[in-house]
């Protein structure tokens, strides 16, 4: 486990607000070289404290205005693997996060879609045709303040 300083937690949050930031900008918010504070991002990348930087996309302005979270109980005749509803439902492009849960259902998904008819179309053509898909209870997202930056 790594031991995260201060400085480390700076540059975290610099970067969880703009992933594109340089590490000379970075280091001038904070007081350090370039040279400097590339080492540390690069030592939070290859201790995998940072896994990734990622892409973030206006599912609005892309045509979709539609999210849902949507329960998805697994049913219990014919007992299909966990893996197998875990790669079908991983195939549908509108499905964009798939998390495993404890509770009163198997699976939590973010789904966008178009608009609710757009989304009807969606859950009853793939995702209750899916393997095992049981039970299902859908939350429309109405909005989202999301939360930037790492915990501390």
């Amino acid at each position: 486990m790594i031991v995260l300083d201060d400085t480390d937690r700076a540059i975290l949050r610099h970067l969880a607000t703009d992933a594109r930031l340089s590490a000379g900008v970075i280091g001038k918010r904070i007081g350090l070289s370039q040279p400097q504070t590339w080492r540390r991002i690069k030592r939070l990348m290859e201790s995998a404290v940072i896994r990734k930087r990622r892409l973030v996309l206006d599912r609005e302005k892309l045509g979709f205005g539609v999210t849902v979270f949507l329960g998805v109980k697994l049913a219990t005749k014919g007992r299909v693997s966990l893996e197998d509803f875990e790669r079908a439902v991983s195939a549908i492009p509108e499905v964009q996060t798939v998390e495993h849960v404890l509770g009163l259902y198997d699976y939590r998904l973010r789904v966008v879609a178009r608009d609710i008819p757009d989304f009807e179309r969606i859950l009853r053509r793939r995702i209750m045709t899916l393997p095992g898909a049981g039970g299902v209870e859908a939350n429309v997202l109405l909005s989202e303040e999301r939360l930037e930056g790492p915990i501390g």
